[in-house]
């Protein structure tokens, strides 16, 4: 059967058989399914545009990450992290993917308006897990937040709180300028966070707890990759690589840029306690290098022999 295509759309099919080839070069399923995806959404989108202009820019980025994937391919450790980002939610639309659930707790109720009356001045509320990693070093490139900030963002001026010196001489402060800069600095604080994959749950240090903890089973929201394994197997591929047969980097290569992806993912962790939940935020994941993986299999022969 044959389908007659313009140029514009000979074009995108081009790039895209392009796109695959490079995709099947990648070393590991869940890299491969993501770009596929990726690949169909943003073809599909250059075809979808009818202005000329606009689907020349579109596909200008696309060739953009063909080239990345490409270079990643070929050992590049700084376009493998940047495709490892992508596809684990470090940066992109997976990340916003990502945050987006944690960025409200419709469980909680809402602040009430500033200005009596309006419900446009409502606050922003942080829910406790964006709380918890707003103000961890583990889930920032920055320096972490500390609680007063949330409450008082550094951003308000002393004129602000109505006890300051500032207010007493000053007036008040606009509540208008004030729930604006309230979101700006809500808005600005989150996209500097790297989200977790998914939020677990610490379990119980006292025994005969099992209530406490079926609660916090219960309280924990799903979100990300909760009930997958791709925590699993990214924990795995820091370990052992599985079988990368065609794949240009050495196995101890890609090992080392997974271990560095385990730093760059936070884990976010309910513990429970008779009396309440708490929220805190979690470290990077602990790999294991090459000496530890020499050692454990030392260890094990030993066992064996005994």
């Amino acid at each position: 059967m044959l389908i007659a295509m313009n140029h514009g759309q000979q074009t995108v099919a081009s790039v895209y058989r392009s796109y695959i080839r490079e995709i099947r070069r990648l070393p590991h399923a869940y890299l491969r399914q993501v770009f596929r995806l990726k690949a169909e959404d943003d073809c599909r989108a250059a075809l979808r545009t009818e202005c000329d202009d606009r689907r020349k820019g579109k596909l200008r980025r696309v060739l953009k990450t063909i080239q990345g994937v490409r270079a990643a391919n070929n050992g590049n450790h700084l376009a493998f992290n940047r495709i490892l980002d992508l596809a684990y939610g470090r940066v992109g639309r997976l990340k916003w993917e990502l945050m987006e659930p944690l960025l409200s707790d419709p469980n909680a109720p809402l602040p009430p308006p500033m200005i009596p009356g309006k419900e446009s001045s409502r606050p922003p509320a942080y829910s406790q897990e964006l709380a918890a990693l707003l103000t961890s070093g583990f889930s920032r490139k920055k320096k972490p937040l500390i609680l007063d900030d949330l409450s008082f963002p550094p951003i308000l001026p002393e004129r602000a709180d109505p006890n300051s010196s500032d207010a007493l001489i000053l007036g008040p402060f606009s509540k208008r300028r004030e729930v604006n800069a309230r979101w700006k600095y809500f808005k600005q604080e989150w996209k500097k966070v790297l989200p977790p994959l998914q939020i677990s749950v610490s379990p119980s240090q006292e025994v005969g707890d099992e209530g406490s903890e079926l609660g916090a089973s219960a309280a924990v929201r799903k979100i990300g990759f909760d009930g997958t394994v791709v925590l699993e197997e990214l924990v795995h591929l820091t370990t052992k690589s599985e079988n990368t047969s065609g794949a240009s980097p050495p196995r101890r290569w890609l090992r080392r840029r997974y271990q560095e992806l385990l730093g760059r993912l936070p884990i976010l962790t309910f513990f429970s306690s008779p009396n309440d939940l708490k929220t805190k935020g979690g470290g990077p994941l602990p790999y294991a290098t090459d000496d530890d993986v020499a050692w454990n299999l030392k260890a094990s022969g030993e066992q064996a022999r005994h």
